[in-house]
C-alpha cells in the first residue's frame, strides 16, 4: 500500500460522510486507506462503519474506550497498524483539505525527506479557517514561541503547530515519544532531527461541528512545550519552585491564624514534601514508576530524605552565616542549589530505580549515565 491517511476524530459524527468522499476523490490512483483512530462519545464509530460498508477505498475503525495520550496518542495507534509506511494525518472537521494530499504525497515521493509539513505560513498559505482575529493571533504567537525554543530543529519549519503532514513511520522512535498533549508533529520534530519539505495549504472552515480549541488545550500546549524543551530536571525544579511559594504562603496564613512560627514552618514544611512527591509522581517519574518499588515505599523513601536534608541544610546555612559572614539570603541560595541536585539525583537512582538493576561493568558509570539520561528526559505531561 503506498499511503495510510490517519484520521484521529473526537465527535466529528456530521464531517465523517464527506471526508471520506473527498479523500476517495483525491487519492484516485493511489493504493491508500483511511484508519480513522476514534475517541468519541457521539455517534462518529457508527457512522464510520456505516460509511465504510460502501466506500471506494479501505475504511478502518479504532474505537477507543480509553484515550491513552490524547490525539498524540491516537495518531501513534493509528502508524501502529497502518498499512503503508507512507503515513498522513489530518483532522476529521476538514478544516485540512484533502485535496491537498496529492500534493503533500507527490512531494514525499520524490524520496528526499522524511516528513512533509502542510503549512500555513509558507508560499500561499493561509490560516483563513480560524475563527476571529484572536484565534489567528494566538496561533502565530504560539508558532513564533515554539520556533524560538527550538531554533536549530525548527529551522526549516514555518508551522510546527500543524495537524497536516506526511510522515515515513519508520522514521518515528514511538518508545522515545510522550504523547500527552495534541501537538503531535511538535512532539516528533522535537526529539530527532529528520529531513523536512514543507508545502503551502489553505486552512479551511469547519465543515460541521464545533471548535475543540479551549483555554485549557492552551494551558496543555505550554506544559508540553515546556516539557519538550527543557526536560525532565526543569519540571523537577518548576515542582520545588512551586513548592517553596506554598511553603511561604501556609506560613503566612497559620501565623496570621496566631499559630507559633516554628509550628507554622514545621506544618508548611510536611505539607510542601508531601504535596511536591505527588507533583513528582504525575508530572516527572511517572514513566519510571512501573519499574520502581511500590508507592508508599517511593513516598517512604522521599518523605524521608527530604526531611533529612532539610534537618541538615538549615545548621549549614546558620554556620554559613555565622563562620563566613555570608548573607543569609545568600546562603540559603546556596545550599537550595545543592540540595535541588542532591534531591534529583537522590530521587533518579534511589525512589524511583528499578527494583531489580541487571549486573554493570562499573556501577560508578552506570550511576553517571543514568542520571545524566534522567536530567534530560522528557517529564510526563
Amino acid at each position: 500500500m503506498q499511503l495510510s491517511i490517519i484520521v484521529p476524530t473526537y465527535n466529528e459524527a456530521p464531517n465523517v460522510a464527506e471526508l471520506v468522499r473527498r479523500v476517495t476523490d483525491e487519492t484516485r490512483g493511489l493504493d491508500a486507506e483511511i484508519i480513522f483512530v476514534d475517541d468519541s462519545t457521539d455517534a462518529t464509530p457508527d457512522v464510520v462503519r456505516e460509511v465504510a460498508a460502501s466506500a471506494a477505498l479501505p475504511v478502518r475503525l479504532i474505537h477507543r474506550d480509553v484515550r491513552t495520550g490524547g490525539l498524540g496518542g491516537a495518531v501513534l495507534e493509528g502508524f501502529a497498524v497502518a498499512e503503508a509506511d507512507a503515513c498522513l494525518v489530518m483532522d476529521g472537521d476538514l478544516q485540512h483539505p484533502p485535496e491537498e494530499i496529492r500534493d503533500i504525497y507527490a512531494r514525499f515521493a520524490r524520496g528526499d525527506v522524511d516528513v512533509v509539513v502542510a503549512s500555513r505560513y509558507t508560499g500561499g498559505g493561509t490560516s483563513d479557517g480560524l475563527a476571529g482575529r484572536t484565534r489567528v493571533f494566538v496561533s502565530k504567537v504560539s508558532t513564533a514561541l515554539t520556533r524560538a525554543m527550538f531554533p536549530v530543529r525548527l529551522k526549516d519549519v514555518s508551522d510546527p503547530m500543524t495537524g497536516f503532514f506526511l510522515i515515513d513511520r519508520r522514521v518515528v522512535d514511538a518508545a522515545a515519544l510522550k504523547p500527552r498533549g495534541f501537538k503531535i508533529l511538535l512532539e516528533i520534530l522535537a526529539r530527532k532531527n529528520l529531513r523536512i519539505a514543507e508545502v503551502p495549504f489553505d486552512f479551511a472552515g469547519r465543515h460541521a461541528g464545533e471548535s475543540k480549541a479551549s483555554m485549557r488545550q492552551g494551558m496543555h500546549f505550554l506544559t508540553q512545550l515546556t516539557a519538550l524543551r527543557f526536560g525532565k530536571m526543569s519540571l523537577f525544579a518548576v515542582i520545588g519552585g512551586l513548592g517553596a511559594l506554598a511553603n511561604i504562603a501556609i506560613v503566612w496564613g497559620l501565623t496570621h491564624l496566631g499559630v507559633n512560627y516554628l509550628v507554622a514552618a514545621i506544618i508548611a514544611s510536611e505539607v510542601t514534601i508531601i504535596a511536591n512527591f505527588l507533583l513528582q509522581e504525575h508530572f516527572v517519574f511517572q514513566d519510571m514508576k512501573g519499574e520502581a518499588s511500590g508507592v508508599w515505599a517511593r513516598f517512604a523513601k522521599s518523605f524521608t530524605f527530604n526531611n533529612a536534608e532539610l534537618l541538615i541544610r538549615i545548621p549549614i546555612v546558620a554556620l554559613m552565616v555565622s563562620g563566613g559572614h555570608i548573607s543569609v539570603v545568600i546562603a540559603t541560595g546556596i545550599t537550595l542549589i545543592v540540595a535541588f541536585v542532591v534531591r534529583f539525583v537522590f530521587h533518579s537512582l534511589v525512589v524511583y530505580a528499578p527494583r531489580k538493576r541487571a549486573a554493570q561493568v562499573s556501577k560508578a558509570r552506570h550511576i553517571v549515565e543514568e542520571l545524566d539520561a534522567q536530567a534530560i528526559s522528557p517529564g510526563e505531561l
